[in-house]
């Protein structure tokens, strides 16, 4: 049984949709779009899978508690959580503001822990949560302070995530995706510019944008049994970028 926040769209919705096909019954989180999110629901079912659709921001505390709660009484236990929701405004770093820093800090870092501290008293040995991070945290691009930085703050504290938990058998790794070709991403514009796709088809070893579904099989493998022995790692599903 597995969470997955975010997933109403994009990298989210490409793993719900892959974890659903390895057999999990999925709880498809969205903070705004229910359309999109039914229809994930809607395309699970139709592949045989099930899956509901639950509303709630993560970065507050009583939505996180009521995400858990809800999951819990439509499949009675978690064993996944991925933990995708994410905010994300690019930006000259002089045009930051506290504002753009507590949008992007607490959906990005105090929502999987948020989700982690409702569902923890849930989560029994050989659970497995895999927080989204991103190349960009390695191979830094201009104008991403902010979310670069969120997601710097969350690979780290996937780490220690994975040391404090690792005695009650609960794994914690993280996926870094690279460039991709999201909803998310076209509606801010990033691949408009001709300029900025060649360059990141040029950073990119194997030549091209990413879909989710190049991302996807690296969080079902890491959710799987397949992946028992692997906690506190960082994999890198971004076709080389750098």
């Amino acid at each position: 049984m597995a969470i997955v926040t975010g997933a109403s769209k994009g990298i989210g919705a490409g793993i719900a949709l892959h974890l659903a096909a390895a057999g999990a019954k999925v709880a498809v989180n969205y903070a705004s779009s229910k359309d999109g999110a039914d229809k994930v629901v809607s395309d699970i079912a139709e592949q045989g899978g099930t899956a509901i659709a639950i509303g709630a921001d993560v970065s507050n505390e009583a939505d996180a508690a009521r995400l858990i709660s809800e999951t819990l009484e439509a499949f009675g236990q978690i064993d996944i959580i991925v933990n995708n929701a994410a905010y994300f405004r690019f930006g000259p770093v002089e045009q930051t503001t506290l504002e753009g820093f507590r949008r992007h800090f607490e959906t990005n870092v105090f929502g999987p822990i948020q989700v982690l501290v409702q569902a923890l008293d849930h989560l029994g040995p050989g659970s497995s949560i895999i927080n989204i991070g991103s190349a960009g945290v390695v191979n830094p691009i201009n104008n991403a302070v902010l979310y670069g930085g969120s997601k710097a703050a969350l690979e780290k504290i996937t780490t220690f995530m994975a040391k404090e938990l690792g005695p009650r058998e609960i794994r914690v790794n993280m996926v870094r995706p690279g460039a991709t070709d999201t909803e998310g991403n076209r509606l801010i514009g990033t691949f408009d510019d001709p300029e900025i796709m060649a360059a990141l088809k040029e950073h990119t070893s194997l030549g091209r944008i990413g879909t989710p579904d190049d991302v996807a099989p690296a969080i079902t493998f890491l959710a799987s049994d397949d992946a028992r022995w692997i906690t506190g790692a960082v994999l890198d599903a971004s076709g080389g970028f750098s």
